[in-house]
């Protein structure tokens, strides 16, 4: 019996099937430090201990997306190390803060299955739950994936599509009450107020993202799905090289709109995200927000922002006016089509 693990394909899933991950990550501050020398983050809440603590933590929680990252990596060697590509998420919450220190885990169930007519590959469904040391969630998703059959041509007929929300229910928030804020140290100063629901950000720098930027960050998340590394496998596909994990695409375009939305250093909730086309090293990033909807939670210090991004390569994000043409199809400079909600402070509080 072979010990060398080839990962799962798509004939190897089945329905309600429970997977625990290997690999809990203990965070460090190298982490921490890594991620803003790959994707150039700047909110101000992870990166200021002493802001951190004037906001009611005991230190500075680590960026939400980097420990949607790091937990997520733990999914990958057990549901997308044969993939083609990470298609989407939907109903995706982040449940409590993660610190340097804390250790994250996660778990996995299988919620649909779907073969491509042309059985070659399947759509897998999984719905995946994170945790910390002391078994609290702190990230809950689903997501879909194109994984690759091991017999090609061999047709099993199952299309099993779970029903995924639109929108993202959010239960609690689970942020210390917001002092009056000091917009010195975040860099904006625009709240919650400010901002009108259609109101259109066109965040005017772009990113290059270099071949060794995307392999070093991909590495640091302990995603080790083929696609993103082996280039001589990548070679004999149509794409022809190496892709970009789309998750880091979320967190450069996330960066980017930090000029903008720097008072809304929290995010809550990602409610669908569409990896419209593929990232390759080398290509430049740039994006706009568009606010979609305000919400009130019953707080006097702070509102939600449901917003969605749009992540364009090697074109200004400014002229596009709509990512989807005529067709309905995303246009093809179009990389990234994220709907996800944050917290930001009120003016009045």
């Amino acid at each position: 019996m072979s010990k060398i693990n080839r990962g799962n394909f798509f004939e190897d899933f089945s329905l309600d099937q429970e997977i625990i991950h290997p690999l809990p990550r203990t965070i460090s501050e190298g982490d921490v430090s890594l991620y803003i020398a790959l994707t150039g983050s700047r909110f101000a809440l992870h990166s200021s201990d002493e802001l951190a603590r004037y906001l009611g933590y005991a230190k500075k929680p680590i960026d939400d997306m980097l420990m949607f990252h790091l937990t997520f990596g733990k999914s990958v060697q057990d549901i997308s190390l044969n993939a083609i590509a990470n298609l989407g998420y939907a109903e995706v919450s982040f449940k409590k803060p993660v610190f340097v220190g804390d250790t994250v885990s996660m778990s996995s169930r299988i919620i649909g299955l779907k073969e491509n007519s042309n059985g070659k590959s399947g759509v897998v469904y999984v719905h995946s739950i994170g945790y910390n040391q002391y078994g609290d969630e702190i990230l809950n998703l689903k997501r879909w994936v194109m994984v690759h059959k091991r017999e090609h041509g061999v047709l099993s007929g199952i299309n099993v599509v779970p029903e995924l929300l639109h929108v993202t229910p959010i239960s609690k928030i689970n942020i210390p009450r917001v002092k009056s804020l000091d917009t010195s140290a975040t860099g904006g100063e625009y709240f919650f107020e400010d901002y009108e629901v259609g109101e259109r950000l066109e965040h005017p720098e772009g990113m290059t993202v270099d071949e060794s930027d995307h392999t070093m960050a991909t590495k640091l998340y302990q995603n080790n799905a083929k696609v993103h590394f082996d280039a001589h496998m990548m070679h004999s596909t149509p794409m022809g090289r190496r892709l970009m994990y789309g998750g880091h695409v979320i967190s450069i375009a996330r960066s980017i709109s930090f000029n903008g939305l720097q008072n809304a250093m929290w995010i809550c909730a990602i409610n669908s995200g569409a990896h419209a086309n593929p990232t390759f090293g080398g290509d430049t990033i740039y994006a706009y927000s568009q606010i979609v909807e305000k919400i009130e939670v019953g707080r006097e210090d702070i509102g939600l922002l449901r917003v969605r991004t749009v992540g364009v390569k090697n074109q200004k994000s400014s002229e596009i006016e709509n990512p989807k043409g005529e067709d309905g199809k995303y246009l093809p400079n179009v990389v990234l089509d994220l709907d996800y909600t944050v917290v930001i402070p009120k003016r009045k509080n």
